[in-house]
């Protein structure tokens, strides 16, 4: 049989589940693909594929398609610096945060929404648990990022509200749902998906170990075409091939400040002349973001 190209939706432990015109195939690497340093992951769910079938619906990898972009995170690893793809070739980003228990992390959602300008990957932000809040306080706590150019829909996984707008948004796309861990992704698709369970999903495979079920990579079909996937809840996001000295202008808000700076090589912290500092304290910048910024900018642990 000749080689079969496919799109990687299933991955965990070495073995890849790779998606074709004749179906699913578990495939491996191939073992030239694996030779030299490990910087990085080298195939990724959401990643195009090329393999040569075996018996059994098994195949081999053994080539790998170059990433039009990616959803990832400077990950901590033994060995030092790893660039760890939460989803390869993504059509738009869903980021989950709960308005209430847990408080919403804006300083871990403006970095998704930093790496997402870094990357060119639209950003969609969804604000769960609508029904712990209400909807003034759900608008009080998310209505600024709309006018940065941050769609946000307003969901409760318990009452169904704002699933059906959410489904819409994803229909015809291969989304990835990111977010802190106890925000209600799974709850989420688990409504989106009919006849998943993906919680128990999650507890099988992990065996029931630790506090966090997904840690299988997986892009799940939608019913109306295109794929959502589930990523582990993550409590930490380091930045990824962005230098410090840029980041003001992956703030959409920022960037038509930037050249007003009294300084070329302003840091938006402490410089006299400073647009951006201007502007927050006129109201022009929300001030959580500024300090999102801030934060970034000097590498402080979010």
């Amino acid at each position: 049989m000749p080689s079969l190209r496919g799109l990687v939706v299933r991955s965990q432990s070495g073995f890849y589940t790779v998606n074709t015109e004749t179906g699913l195939w578990m495939c491996r690497l191939r073992g030239r693909l694996k030779r030299g340093p490990r910087l990085g992951d080298i195939v990724s769910v959401g990643d195009w594929v090329r393999l040569t079938p075996l018996e059994y619906q098994t195949g081999i990898i053994d080539e790998i398609e170059p990433r039009v972009r990616a959803l990832s995170r400077l990950a901590p690893d033994p060995r030092g610096e790893y660039h760890q793809v939460i989803l390869a070739n993504p059509d738009q980003t869903v980021y989950v945060f709960s308005c209430s228990q847990p408080e919403p992390r804006f300083g871990l959602l403006d970095r998704f929404l930093v790496i997402s300008e870094r990357q060119g990957i639209p950003a969609l932000i969804v604000a769960n648990k609508i029904d712990l809040v209400g909807n003034k306080k759900a608008k009080s706590l998310f209505g600024h990022y709309p006018m940065l150019g941050y769609p946000v829909v307003y969901t409760s996984a318990l009452t169904g509200k704002g699933v059906q707008e959410l489904c819409t948004r994803l229909v015809g796309k291969i989304s990835v749902c990111a977010g802190p861990s106890g925000a209600g992704k799974s709850s989420l698709l688990n409504a989106i998906l009919p006849g998943f369970d993906l919680s128990a999903l999650r507890v099988s495979r992990a065996t029931g170990k630790g506090r966090h079920s997904t840690v299988v990579r997986e892009m799940f079909p939608l019913p109306g075409g295109g794929y959502v996937a589930d990523t582990p809840g993550l409590k930490a996001l380091a930045l990824w091939d962005i230098a410090a000295e840029e980041l003001d202008g992956y703030f959409p808000e920022l960037r038509p400040l930037v050249s007003q700076c009294q300084f070329n090589n302003c840091t938006h912290s402490q410089e006299p002349g400073c647009a951006v500092r201007a502007a927050v304290e006129q109201g022009r910048v929300h001030p959580q973001r500024y300090r999102s910024y801030l934060r970034m900018r000097f590498g402080e642990e979010e």
